[in-house]
C-alpha cells in the first residue's frame, strides 16, 4: 500500500462523484480549480457522495491501495469529510490517516457454491422469508449458540459499528480496540442474548438451520449471496485501505463521541 503523500498537491489526486447533482457539481468546481488525474494514476482519491459511495469507493479502488480522502455530497457521511472547495492542498498534507482491514466472508449456498467477498462495514445474515431464522453460531471452532431464532445475526467491524450494527443495539467500537461486534438482530430466542464483542482474529462461522423452511441470505457490505448454509467470517489483515480525515474532523474522535450522542 502506497504511504500517504507528504505534501498536498505535490500528489496526483483524482476526484471521483456519486451521480448526485451535488457530487457532479463539486466534481467539476475541483477539477476546475487542481489538477486532476485519472484514477488509475492517482496518489490520492477523494469520492464526493455519502457513505455508501465511499464504501463503493473503498472497494473499487482496493487493488490500488492509494489513500481516501472522502468529502461529503450525499446523505450520511460519517465517513466523509466536510466539503470546501477552499484549501485543499493544505487539508491533504495536514490529513490524519486512519487504516482500515476488512472482514472478508466465505459463504457457501445450498448448491455447494462458494463465493468470497469483503466488507469494511460489516457481514450481515437476514432472513429471506416471513419466518425467523434459525441460525448454530460458533467461534473459533467452538459452538456459542446451538440455535439463535432470529430475523438475523451480523459481525461488524469498528468502522461499521456506528451503522446497521448500531441501528440492532449493538456497541460502538472504538477505532483500534482490536474487537468485532457480533449482534442479533431481533432476537427471538435466546431472548435476552444481546450480542458479544470478540477478539479481531476470531474465526466465525454461521450455519444456517431448517433452510427448506427458513431460507437465509448474506451480504458483504453491499454483495449478497442468497440461500447460504454456512457462513464464514474473520478479519483479513493482509488488506488496507488508508483514508484521511481533517485533524478537526478526526474519525477516531467521531466514532468515541457517538457512545455520548443523546
Amino acid at each position: 500500500m502506497s504511504p500517504p503523500p507528504s505534501s498536498g498537491l505535490a500528489a496526483r489526486i483524482a476526484v471521483v462523484a456519486a451521480e448526485t447533482e451535488a457530487a457532479q457539481r463539486a466534481l467539476e468546481e475541483l477539477c476546475d480549480r487542481y489538477p486532476c488525474v485519472p484514477p488509475e494514476r492517482a496518489q490520492i482519491i477523494i469520492p464526493l457522495g455519502g457513505d455508501g459511495f465511499m464504501l463503493e469507493t473503498l472497494h473499487r479502488f482496493l487493488s490500488k491501495g492509494v489513500p481516501i480522502f472522502g468529502m461529503h455530497r450525499g446523505s450520511v457521511g460519517f465517513l466523509m469529510n466536510p466539503y470546501r472547495a477552499d484549501g485543499l492542498v493544505e487539508r491533504l498534507a495536514a490529513a490524519q490517516p486512519v487504516v482500515l482491514h476488512p472482514l472478508e466472508m466465505k459463504a457457501v449456498d445450498e448448491q455447494g457454491v462458494s463465493r468470497r467477498a469483503l466488507a469494511f462495514n460489516e457481514v450481515s445474515l437476514l432472513r429471506e422469508s416471513r419466518q425467523a431464522s434459525k441460525l448454530r453460531v460458533s467461534v473459533d471452532g467452538v459452538v456459542r449458540i446451538d440455535e439463535l431464532m432470529a430475523d438475523g445475526i451480523l459481525v461488524a467491524t469498528p468502522v461499521g459499528s456506528t451503522a446497521y450494527n448500531l441501528s440492532a443495539h449493538g456497541p460502538i467500537i472504538p477505532l483500534g480496540a482490536g474487537v468485532l461486534a457480533l449482534t442479533p438482530i431481533s432476537a427471538f430466542r435466546p431472548r435476552r442474548w444481546r450480542g458479544a464483542l470478540l477478539p479481531h482474529q476470531a474465526e466465525v462461522r454461521i450455519e444456517a438451520l431448517e433452510t427448506d423452511k427458513r431460507p437465509v441470505s448474506a451480504v458483504a457490505d453491499y454483495t449478497e449471496v442468497r440461500d447460504v448454509v454456512t457462513v464464514d467470517v474473520h478479519e483479513n489483515r493482509d488488506i488496507a485501505m488508508t483514508l484521511l480525515f481533517d485533524r478537526e474532523f478526526n474519525l477516531e474522535e467521531r466514532v468515541l463521541k457517538e457512545q455520548f450522542a443523546a
